[in-house]
């Protein structure tokens, strides 16, 4: 089985739309979202309804649950907070009403998926740090957890410094952001993972970003919301 993995979409369209194309030219089984739909950019409901119309496998992200109920942004940025009461402004009651079905974990072909961290994966944990690392392998049994949140891709083995993926080890990989990436580099991210040859590829592509980053600037959110999308940070 090739199962596409997308994250962090943050309701930019553009990118979405292109990996969806890629996805397609790729002969993938599944498509399992990780969560984080939206926030941020200016497309909520477009991005729900496509996800939704592409797979069933759609985990809750912070980003979701905070466009729901507000009550949870007081963790978030300021600009952050900003773009998450515009979205719940923007959100259908039908798409509310199915962000509060998502779950917070899926397994699926003996894989862990989670949108933050196997550990407390309700509490929003980040996986950043060799430490953060070595406490969430205690967390899963599973051969690989597959995660998002951080926005930075990377495949990590549970052994010190392995980072080539290979069968028989224990790995968490994050596959990146869809809509947001963080690592200076503004190209969108996702994985694919082919189960039956046990490989894994990290996907970087071009995409429509300047039309991304003018739909934030005129929807009134943060300006510093449709700059880092150019730039990647």
């Amino acid at each position: 089985m090739r199962i596409a993995i997308i994250s962090d979409i943050h309701s930019n369209l553009e990118a979405l739309e292109k990996t969806l194309e890629i996805i397609k030219q790729k002969n993938i089984d599944e498509i399992i979202c990780l969560g984080d739909i939206v926030g941020y950019g200016a497309n909520p409901n477009e991005c729900l309804d496509l996800v939704r119309n592409c797979t069933k496998n759609i985990l809750l992200g912070n980003h979701d649950e905070a466009a729901v109920n507000l009550k949870n942004i007081q963790d978030f940025n300021p600009f952050a907070q900003t773009a998450a009461a515009w979205t719940h402004n923007m959100l259908t009651s039908e798409n509310k009403s199915f962000i509060g079905t998502l779950p917070y974990t899926l397994e699926l072909q003996g894989l862990l998926f989670v949108h933050s961290s196997p550990y407390e994966p309700h509490e929003w944990h980040y996986i950043i740090s060799f430490l953060d690392r070595q406490l969430n392998f205690g967390y899963f049994t599973a051969p690989v957890c597959f995660f998002g949140h951080s926005h930075y891709p990377g495949v990590y083995g549970e052994d010190f410094g392995t980072n080539e993926f290979t069968k028989g080890k224990k790995f968490l990989i994050n596959v990146g952001s869809v809509g947001q990436p963080r690592d200076l580099n503004w190209k969108l991210s996702f994985g694919i993972f082919d189960t039956d040859l046990w490989i894994y590829e990290n996907i970087r592509a071009e995409y429509d970003v300047k039309t991304a980053s003018e739909k934030i600037r005129n929807a009134g959110l943060p300006r510093s919301l449709a700059e880092r999308i150019l730039i990647g940070k």
